[in-house]
């Protein structure tokens, strides 16, 4: 399956989980924080709907300087995103363990052990659905982004 199915199926996904959270009369919400990088286009860092949180892509961005650390190691890189993506689950009161689906893009899936390895230091208790694709390339060419969606238990 190419990403860019995988991108179409993961965004009317989405799109339906939001349109039966709109029928059964939820809010949506926007949900930042300044401990995570500021969105570098027209997007929110997340979203809730009732207690769903839908985190858009984290690429590895130091929040302090805003600059991509596109030429670091893969498990840096991991990290980063993750500790990224921490700081918007926190914002929302919610944390790791509540992350039931990722999507995770990679430059290289060559590096894919050397960044699972990392993701599983995270993702040890319980880890969420999760799928992986290498594409062509990403923002700031960086080698990594992940998405994620949250439910608070």
């Amino acid at each position: 399956m190419t990403s860019s199915r995988i991108s179409f199926l993961l965004a009317l996904f989405t799109t339906g989980i939001l349109a039966a959270g709109a029928q059964a009369d939820v809010r949506n919400e926007v949900i930042s924080t300044k401990n995570a990088p500021a969105a570098i286009g027209p997007y929110s860092q997340a979203i809730r709907s009732g207690n769903m949180l839908f985190l858009s892509g984290q690429i590895p961005i130091d929040p302090e300087s805003n600059q991509a650390i596109a030429d670091e190691t893969i498990e840096k890189q991991t990290k980063l995103v993750i500790e990224n993506l921490r700081a918007v689950l926190e914002a929302n009161g919610m944390t790791i363990v509540d992350v039931v689906s990722t999507q995770v893009f990679m430059k290289d899936l060559n590096e894919f052990s050397r960044m699972n390895a990392i993701y599983g230091s995270y993702f040890n208790e319980k880890p969420p659905a999760r799928t992986t694709v290498e594409v062509a390339r990403l923002p700031r060419d960086v080698k990594i982004e992940i998405a994620a969606i949250a439910i608070k238990k």
